[in-house]
């Protein structure tokens, strides 16, 4: 019996596929981002029921800024997933934000990035701050910044 190369590429692939799926750790895959930077939601019901089994130190997400990455672990009340979650909520759009806060925010001077609104003078619309006790690389918090005590601070 004879095979064709497109049939051998493919079994090939599918069978490297197979493999890389089988070797991300339960509950691994839902917490990375693509390298891309592009936000992959997580819901807070998955990521409640995943610390709920797991320390305060658990990596429930990852966001890059280049090659480099920065982790939500679960936290506490003071930090981490549980901290936002409690004090600035969680859903899709708060991930997204986080994610687009990191990979092309800029450096906001309390160790994290933030992003701006592209006006004169620009506006603080989001932030985020880096470093926990767990690890210096571990996002603290994120949040919306007051809008109206941002604008009133700077001028062009």
């Amino acid at each position: 019996m004879r095979r064709t190369a497109s049939c051998v590429i493919t079994t090939a692939l599918t069978a490297g596929i197979t493999t890389s799926i089988l070797l991300i750790p339960a509950g691994f895959a839902s917490a990375a981002s693509d390298p891309g930077g592009k936000a992959v939601g997580i819901a807070a019901d998955s990521i409640a029921a995943t610390c709920k089994n797991h320390g305060k130190n658990y990596v429930v997400r990852k966001y890059y800024r280049g090659p480099k990455f920065y982790t939500l672990r679960c936290g506490t009340k003071t930090w981490g997933w549980k901290h936002i979650k409690a004090r600035h909520g969680w859903n899709t759009s708060m991930d997204k934000k986080i994610s687009a806060a990191i990979w092309s925010g800029e450096p906001n001077g309390r160790g994290g990035f933030s992003t701006y609104t592209n006006s004169c003078p620009k506006i603080e619309k989001f932030r985020t701050i880096i470093g926990t006790p767990a690890g210096k690389n571990d996002l603290l918090t994120a949040y919306k910044v007051d809008q109206t005590r941002a604008a009133a601070a700077a001028k062009c």
